[in-house]
């Protein structure tokens, strides 16, 4: 089993690296922040010094969304980091509450998350992919690795899920809902062949 600590980016960034420094040192596995650059730091910088400092801890956000950024500077982000400090980073994406929201901006739908996660998931491991008509690879990227897991609520969004994310993001305390959202994806999932 793995764990992970989710921690805001407040300043001082210091703050941050040292609280992502400290849950290596007791054996956590991911240390997550979110992403919502009016709100809190950008995300992205701090991971670079917190892998610098940090020895296996995988870095991420929970999460970015395909609003925000241009897919292939996300996917490039993650490609970098990973070439410099040896594929320990991870993404976490959904349709932009937070950080859509407070710039008087809708979620994207559930098509453009779904075509933002393959983009981003084949540039940032370092393969070809097809972008605004445009066949794309990075080619200074070899052998990155990237994990993308989603964000979820509703129905339609769960199965996006359990089809196409590497793992699942479930930000909710109440139990049923909890057991309800988790085998709505895990049935999605095994409809498309999927663990």
């Amino acid at each position: 089993m793995e764990f992970g600590a989710v921690l805001q980016t407040n300043p001082p960034a210091s703050r941050t690296v040292y609280l992502a420094k400290l849950a290596e040192q007791h054996g956590f596995d991911y240390a997550w922040t979110f992403d919502s650059h009016l709100l809190w730091q950008e995300p992205y910088v701090i991971y670079s010094q917190i892998l610098a400092e940090t020895h296996r801890i995988k870095v991420g956000p929970m999460v970015t969304n395909p609003a925000t950024r241009d897919w292939t500077v996300t996917a490039s982000l993650y490609a970098t980091l990973n070439e410099m400090y040896g594929n320990r980073t991870i993404c976490g994406i959904g349709r932009g509450d937070s950080a859509v929201r407070v710039t008087n901006g809708a979620p994207t739908t559930l098509k453009t998350l779904r075509e933002s996660i393959h983009v981003i998931r084949e540039l940032a491991n370092s393969r070809s992919v097809e972008y605004n008509g445009a066949q794309l690879q990075f080619p200074w990227s070899v052998g990155s690795e990237l994990e993308v897991w989603v964000a979820a609520y509703g129905p339609l969004a769960l199965k996006l899920a359990g089809e196409v994310g590497d793992g699942f993001i479930l930000q909710m305390a109440d139990l049923d809902v909890a057991e309800w959202m988790i085998a709505t994806v895990r049935e999605a999932a095994e409809k498309v062949g999927r663990d």
